[in-house]
Order: C-alpha cells, then structure tokens, then sequence
C-alpha cells in the first residue's frame, strides 16, 4: 500500500463498503434472502462510510478518514457480534433471536410469535468455507478498517 496516494485509499475503502453494500444488496434481492436484524445494523456503518468517503475525496484535511476508520471497525465489531450469536457464544437481541418462554400464557406468547420478525439473528443463512456471511463482513470491515488508518497515516495531497 506504499504506492497508492490518499486519494486512492480513500477511493479504495469507499469501493470496498460500497461493493459489501452491492452484495448484501444481491443476497437480498437476487437471492431472496431477507436480512436479520443486526445484518441491517452492519449495513448502516458501511453507508456511512460511503457518503464519508465521497466527502473526504471532495474535501481535504484528516477527521473524514478518522470517520471512514471508525466506521468500518463499528461494522466489523457488529460482525464479530453477530457471528457470536450466530454460535451460540453469546445471546442476541431479544427480538430476533430464540428464547425460553416459560411464565407466559398462551395468548401472550401467541401474540409474541405473530409480532416476532421472521427472519431470526441466531440462525446462518448463507456461509462459505464455514463462515457466515456476518464472518465474513467482519473480515473485510477489519480490512476495510486497515485501509482508512493507511489514508489516515498519509499527508492530504499525498
């Protein structure tokens, strides 16, 4: 990454959450495969970070990168989250995940199962060479994350 300018980083990281976007898109609409909720809450970062990294391209100065930084490490880290509950490791949000429900009436949980979303945070949808697609965000947020802290490393105009 010696070689490449600011500008080209900044280029780079943007493309790159762009393509991740294009992806989740393709997965969604072409694949039918509708998102879970914390597969939109990785998605929100990298949208940020598009529209930071347009704004860093058209003005000059180091706190827009800083931004691009921080949100691909946001999106990697709901990534390692989510591959969490993916796992089992740890327990998701309530209103998308699997839970016990003992204590309630049969109404009660009824009401509950009809207003739960369909689509559940603890269960893979999608995974290549065993990682999901949550793993798999965080693996390119993390390196996404390297790039912006290159663009951040380097002098404005260099």
């Amino acid at each position: 990454m010696n070689n490449l300018t600011r500008r080209n980083l900044i280029l780079l990281a943007t493309a790159g959450s762009l393509a991740m976007m294009l992806g989740a898109w393709g997965f969604q609409y072409i694949g039918e495969m509708a998102p879970c909720k914390l597969c939109y809450w990785q998605r929100y970062p990298h949208y940020a970070a598009v529209i930071i990294g347009l704004l860093a391209l058209i003005l000059k100065g180091r706190t827009l990168p800083v931004f691009g930084l921080l949100a691909a490490l946001t999106t990697a880290s709901i990534g390692v989250y989510h591959t969490g509950v993916e796992r089992g490791f740890w327990p998701g949000p309530t209103s998308c995940t699997s839970s016990g429900v003992s204590g309630i009436s049969a109404d009660d949980l009824f009401s509950q199962i009809m207003a739960a979303p369909l689509i559940r945070c603890d269960e893979v949808a999608w995974e290549m060479l065993t990682l999901s697609m949550a793993s798999w965000n965080a693996i390119a947020s993390f390196g996404l994350a390297l790039v912006w802290a290159a663009a951040v490393m380097r002098q404005p105009g260099k």
